[in-house]
This record gives C-alpha cells, structure tokens and sequence, in this order.
C-alpha cells in the first residue's frame, strides 16, 4: 500500500490509526464507473484483515456489473458530523474476484479467515452463511489517503 498523502499530513492518520478505524467501521462507499462512463457510489459492508479491505457484494448489483467491465475502484470510510471530528480514508486501485460466483460455501483457504472475521462483525457468529447471491472482491489498495481533524485541535 503507498501513502500517496501529500497535503494534509498533519491530519494524517498513522498506519496503526488507519488498521484501527478500518477494522471498526461497518460501512464502506464503493465507487466505480459503469460502462458506459456514468459513476455509481453505493454504500457496503465490509472487513478490513490489516491489508485488503474484503467486499461482499450482491452479484446481481449495478457495483457488480460495473466492476467486471472496470475493475478499478475507490472505496471511502469515513466517520464523524461536526468538522473538527471528520476522519476518515479513500482507499483506491483494482479489485479482484475471490472463490466461487456466486459464494454458496465451497471450500476456499483464502477466505475462511475473512469469512469468520466478516461474520463475527456483522452476525455475532463464527460461520458465514451462504446464500448463493453474494461473491468476495478483495481490493489491496494502490493508494491511500487519510484524514483525522480531530488532530487539529492538538497542540
């Protein structure tokens, strides 16, 4: 991952502040660009495992069908109402397919551990059901931006 951040460093999350926020926040927007050029954001869950952020997406999506045409994309997570407690990241670059389209629970070593991380997070349980509707994206970002302003307020 390159930190691609050249202004606002001052307000720059730390690696060890971005791994946290990403692990804690729920929802992700997801943007991509259609095929015939038209931009599409759209709100998702997702797992960060401290390198790639996991997306788990209906396969039968405007997002689905826009990323098999383009797989770029940039994902924002951000938290926060009044300006001086903004934070957030904009993490972008390709994604790729993982396991079986759609999931239906096929063995598949590279995502048990996400899998288990994702439904802990979201259902309280240890094991992912499968619903055949929805596939993995793993987006290893090529670049990161950051921002916390509550650094503002820091001497």
């Amino acid at each position: 991952m390159t930190v691609t951040q050249r202004r606002g460093r001052k307000i720059m999350m730390t690696p060890a502040e971005l791994d946290a926020f990403l692990t804690a926040r729920r929802t992700c927007r997801v943007a991509t660009v259609s095929a015939d050029g038209s931009p599409h954001v759209s709100p998702l869950w997702f797992v960060w495992d401290g390198t790639s952020v996991w997306l788990y997406s209906l396969t039968r999506s405007k997002r689905w069908a826009a990323l098999r045409c383009d797989p770029r994309v940039a994902v924002v997570v951000d938290a926060g109402e009044e300006y001086g407690e903004l934070r957030g990241a904009e993490l972008s670059g390709t994604v790729e397919v993982v396991g079986e389209v759609p999931r239906a629970g096929e063995p598949c070593a590279g995502l048990t551990e996400v899998e288990r991380l994702f439904a802990r997070k979201y259902f309280g349980i240890d094991e992912l059901p499968h619903d055949g509707r929805h596939a993995w994206l793993r987006l290893t970002p090529e670049r990161v931006a950051s921002w916390d302003f509550r650094k503002l307020a820091q001497p």
